[in-house]
């Protein structure tokens, strides 16, 4: 019997627990496809001020973020086609180019500069961003994913061969039958996994569109890889400054994070980040280097 075929409560609990407010049209079947790709327009990556280093650089042409830090320098070549947008907004944070909120109020100015990696996991990432050092922090604004789901192959895997969505696929599932608690499932157990087995051969795709994630069909975007610089989130559309530098794969994030970047020179340091531990290293500086042809 396939792993997913039943539902167990205990794994459940949790999904319940977070997504119980969230309800989808009960005519909704599992074996169509609802997917629709969203409007989107490229935009071009603007360098509002010119930085300077003595760093060696790559010589491909490309926008490099170096970050400096506590641990070393990180030299991260930025996706401005395959993530324009983001792009845009980490280099005018970096560069002090946009507006944030804080508790005093509105200001402008370098962003990043003395902000700690304040999340770091073995074998999984190091994530920073965060101006209270929480994880709970952020530019006091949110911006859409810039995600092109068919680009990273999303809709040409069933959710029945991809165990790292299993979560997302239970919410697809409960939040149709608008599910909140435990004897609301228990009562409807039968068409619940009934349902569960229909959704098994959906694609990828279609269950995090189901989710609440939106595509476009533009973007060439790239993987959750080892070395992949994507935006941290708390859900579809929720970016805002905090971001992650990936140790390992994580193909489990694929679809669900922006990957704006890559880290080119440096994974010594992303390695000593991580073995520091949270909030024991500090970004000094962040400069954008532009060369662009």
């Amino acid at each position: 019997m396939n792993q997913f075929a039943k539902f167990h409560w205990k794994q459940l609990s949790l999904t319940l627990l977070l997504f119980s407010q969230t309800a989808f049209c009960s005519d909704q079947t599992f074996k169509k496809i609802t997917y629709e790709p969203v409007t989107y327009s490229p935009t071009k990556v603007l360098v509002k001020r010119v930085d300077q280093t003595s760093v060696k650089l790559p010589e491909k042409p490309a926008i490099y973020a170096l970050i400096q830090t506590t641990q070393g320098d990180l030299i991260i070549e930025l996706y401005d086609e395959a993530a324009p947008k983001t792009v845009q907004n980490f280099i005018d944070l970096a560069q002090g180019e946009k507006d944030f909120k804080t508790e005093k109020g509105s200001e402008r100015r370098p962003f990043y500069d003395g902000l700690k990696f304040h999340r770091v996991i073995e074998n999984f990432m190091a994530q920073g961003g965060c101006p209270r050092g929480d994880g709970t922090g952020g530019p006091g604004f949110q911006f859409e994913d810039e995600i092109n789901g068919k680009a990273l192959g999303l809709d040409k895997r069933k959710i029945k061969d991809a165990p790292e969505f299993q979560a997302q696929l239970q919410r697809a599932v409960l939040s149709e039958f608008n599910i909140k608690s435990r004897q609301e499932f228990e009562d409807k157990r039968t068409e619940v996994e009934k349902a569960y087995q229909e959704a098994m051969e959906l694609p990828v795709l279609e269950v995090l569109y189901r989710v609440g994630y939106r595509f476009n069909e533009v973007l060439p975007s790239k993987k959750a890889t080892r070395g992949a610089l994507a935006m941290a989130n708390a859900g579809p559309n929720t970016n805002g400054s905090q971001f992650f530098i990936n140790q390992v794969d994580t193909p489990h994030l694929d679809g669900l994070h922006t990957v704006f970047g890559f880290l080119i020179t440096g994974y010594d340091v992303l390695d000593r980040i991580i073995e520091k531990g949270n909030l024991q290293t500090t970004i000094r500086k962040v400069l954008i280097l532009d060369k662009r042809q």
